[in-house]
């Protein structure tokens, strides 16, 4: 049987079933990852996996997503539709199987699907399990097949419920309560933009993602669809729409190198950060891995060489690294792998090793034919290399002092801490608090034996536009380093931490809840995001969050967090209440401030995440970088969550 008739084969016989479904209620984050907010959204791309998977395979070019009133998600097709006809090992319709046996479904079977995104998931049974209830609806053969479920059992078999003209499968489901009690609200935000990047993933696939909770000013429902006809070299004039091009042109390749489909763009620009996002089958690698390791030997050793034969490294005194060929780049490497192998903690990091040559030799073609063609880019990249080597060389005076004055390499910790007596670092914490006054306030309201405080000074340093050097030269920034012991990367790696000296597991911002405070806030998480991001990843860093009002009626007193919830105090206490706004930390007494937001049995502390790192690169370049006008437009759009006095 020819290739292309095996891979149009696609039948009942193509689903395998692998095991059962029944500790899937049971350990709910062993399938995906955690019941709260990521865990809830992993349902849907669960889903949205599947159709891609067809649109990989050629089978499909429309997907859309809508969000229902009360929180149910419809994911809807235009591929073959699930196979519906009889399985023969497990005597049931093979909609059926799929639906309510883990890890069953054609991906498994090579002759269906040469390439899964899926593969790296748990698959739609998962989602039917931690559903209280699914409809699945196949267009197929001719006619409309259905089957619902309730929390991942069967209420009726597969049935004919009508003719179609059509094919495609049509998925509809609402998250359990009892499996997601944090929350079952589901985030457009969120969504659209994991919609957003599958389009440029799979170029000439049509994604639409609809919001029937809420209306837009024309009175429609919220709603945006997502197309691209260049893929990555879309995608990547969207990261760096912020950033101010060092070179006009995207550099870019598409091909099959030893078998394995690569996708590569990539574009220099005059900020001091990179940013390298890579993908396998759609999922985002962002542990990295062999492909990434690929894309770097190729750009390394390309640049290099073309630099040298330039003669333009001639008079530079010290070796350049692969950093330096790094700085002011945004890159995206893509991939397709028929069977990848996933290691690291959060399975993101691909260990094919065959991938690594692939991409390497693949970036080395497209890189020397570019630098060929366009000689005045190659100058302009190569000036910035030795520009980013000289700033190296000097930064790594400044980090060795800053390793010097580490507490583990016997340098001391910085004065302003006040540290705690609890040695366990997973029993500490220390807040960064902005000012000396609401750090004295701090330090008295604090218990000392398992809460630090380090007050900074001011506004710190804004990295996204400083040179590295600069960073570990800024006073507040050694500070930080030497409070929480984490060393510094090597020059290699300038900015991978030693988490394993990590002194507190809960790093706390605790900022003004005014401007002023929001932009240091959104300063430190600069710093933490683009130096030292192991720390967000692996969850140590939270923002408090202090009232804004005080509510007071004789005796009684209670605090509000927002407008809302001020108004609805009020209301209960029947009028003659006094408000007293909260414009700053040092506003509160030491015992109202560890009442409100220090005290670990009432306060509220957002943990930070980074659900995508591609937006969370794009929102930090625009919020911190030289464009005005994409800034003001995102704090317009989200005015609504800014607390601005007068």
């Amino acid at each position: 049987m020819s290739e292309e008739v095996k891979q149009n084969n696609y039948s009942a016989d193509s689903i395998q079933a692998l095991e059962g479904i029944e500790h899937v209620r049971m350990r709910p984050s062993m399938y995906i990852g955690d019941v709260g907010v990521r865990g809830l959204h992993h349902l849907v791309y669960e889903v949205v996996d599947n159709s891609i998977d067809e649109a990989m395979g050629g089978h499909c070019d429309t997907i859309t997503v809508t969000i229902q009133k009360g929180n149910s998600i419809t994911v809807q097709d235009n591929g073959r539709g699930i196979p519906v006809g009889l399985h023969k090992k497990e005597g049931v319709s093979a909609l059926e199987v799929v639906m309510t046996k883990i890890g069953a479904g054609g991906k498994f079977d090579k002759d269906s699907y040469k390439v899964s995104g899926g593969l790296h998931g748990v698959g739609v049974s998962v989602v039917n399990a931690l559903s209280d209830h699914l409809k699945a609806t196949v267009h197929r053969e001719g006619k409309i097949w259905e089957q619902e479920y309730q929390r991942g059992r069967t209420l009726y078999p597969v049935k004919s419920v009508g003719n179609s003209k059509e094919n495609g499968t049509i998925v509809t489901f609402h998250p359990d309560k009892e499996i997601f009690t944090q929350t079952i609200e589901y985030s457009y935000e969120t969504l659209a933009n994991r919609m957003r990047e599958l389009a440029y993933l799979n170029k000439g696939v049509t994604i639409s993602i609809t919001d029937e909770r809420q209306k837009d000013e024309k009175g429609e429902f919220l709603s945006e669809t997502f197309y691209s006809e260049e893929g990555l070299k879309e995608f990547i004039k969207f990261l760096d729409s912020n950033r101010e091009p060092l070179i006009q042109s995207v550099i870019s390749m598409e091909g099959e190198k030893n078998g394995i489909p690569v996708e590569v763009a990539m574009v220099y620009n005059s900020s001091y950060t990179e940013n390298l996002h890579s993908y396998v089958n759609n999922i985002n690698t962002h542990e990295g891995g062999t492909h990434l390791s690929g894309f770097r030997r190729g750009l390394t050793t390309t640049l290099k060489k073309y630099a040298d034969s330039s003669g333009m490294l001639d008079k530079v005194k010290f070796e350049v690294s692969g950093d330096d060929f790094r700085e002011g780049l945004t890159a995206i490497v893509s991939v397709k792998v028929a069977e990848p192998q996933f290691e690291g903690q959060t399975k993101t990091k691909l260990g094919n090793r065959e991938v690594s040559a692939a991409v390497s030799q693949a970036v080395s073609e497209m890189l020397t034919n570019y630098l060929e063609e366009h000689p005045d880019d190659a100058k302009m990249i190569v000036q910035k290399v030795i520009l980013a080597a000289q700033a190296r060389h000097a930064a790594t005076k400044a980090r060795e002092m800053v390793q010097r004055k580490s507490v583990m390499t016997g340098g001391g910790l910085p004065g302003k801490l006040s540290d705690c007596s609890e040695q366990d670092p997973g029993k500490c914490e220390v807040f960064l608090v902005e000012g000396d006054s609401a750090g004295g306030t701090a330090k008295q309201g604090r218990d000392r034996n398992f809460q630090a405080i380090l007050p900074l000074r001011g506004k710190i340093l804004n990295v996204e536009k400083a040179m590295q050097h600069k960073v570990f030269e800024n006073e507040e920034i050694k500070n930080i380093y030497t409070a929480l012991g984490v060393t510094i990367g090597t020059e290699e790696d300038s900015k991978a931490l030693n988490l394993e000296k990590l002194r507190y597991h809960k790093v706390i911002i605790m900022c003004d809840a005014d401007v002023d405070g929001s932009h240091i806030e959104t300063l430190i998480l600069t710093f933490f995001f683009r130096y030292m991001r192991e720390l967000i990843e692996s969850g140590h860093v939270y923002i408090a969050t202090p009232p804004l009002y005080l509510v007071k009626k004789g005796s009684k007193r209670r605090y509000a967090w927002d407008d809302k919830e001020r108004d609805e105090i009020i209301e209960s206490f029947k009028g003659g209440a006094s408000i007293q706004r909260y414009k700053g930390l040092g506003e509160m007494n030491a015992e109202q401030l560890w009442e409100t937001t220090m005290n670990p049995e009432y306060r509220t502390l957002r943990q930070v995440t980074i659900e995508n790192a591609t937006e969370s690169d794009r929102i930090f370049s625009m919020l911190m970088g030289d464009e005005v006008p994409p800034r003001r437009e995102f704090i317009e759009k989200n005015a609504v969550y800014a607390n601005i006095d007068a």
